[in-house]
């Protein structure tokens, strides 16, 4: 199973929107971040998108970026910021999807991916907004899967040809 996890894009403050959503520079942070998985030839079985806004924008974006519907998107409070890795892979697991990519939030995104990768451990990644890594598991639950790449925005948009 291979796990693509993205922060959602920098986004506005509660007193300017109150739904938070993506902000001017956080959708052109979204779009080259998008632009960039295409290039990169990725694919996805499922996309999984937490339900606040600025995730399901970040989503989207990687969804028309790959020409996929936005009925593709499956939202799901399993990858809101506070959610336990357990429940996370849980429900991936019973996606019964083979490539997946998430955007969601921090901290789980990043308690998700130490849990994967090293259990109960906690590794300081330093997953960044509009930033990309990939995960391989060979089944969910586990504490032995293999972190394959982490890109960052920056690397992203040299991917993506600025």
């Amino acid at each position: 199973m291979e796990l693509y996890l993205m922060q959602h894009g920098t986004y506005l403050s509660k007193e300017i929107d109150p739904d938070q959503p993506l902000s001017p520079v956080g959708r052109d942070q979204i779009r080259k971040s998008a632009t960039a998985v295409r290039n990169l030839g990725l694919g996805f079985d499922a996309i999984v998108s937490s339900p606040k806004l600025r995730a399901m924008q970040t989503a989207e974006a990687v969804a028309m970026a790959l020409g996929l519907p936005n009925d593709c998107l499956t939202l799901s409070e399993s990858v809101k910021a506070m959610t336990r890795p357990e429940e996370t892979m849980e429900f991936l697991r019973n996606l019964g999807a083979d490539s997946i990519f998430i955007a969601g939030h921090l901290p789980n995104l990043e308690r998700l991916a130490s849990h994967l990768i090293s259990g109960h451990g906690r590794l300081r990644l330093g997953i960044e907004n509009g930033g990309l890594l990939r995960i391989d598991a060979e089944r969910l639950p586990t504490d032995t899967a293999q972190l394959r790449w982490m890109l960052s925005p920056m690397q992203l948009q040299l991917i993506a040809g600025r």
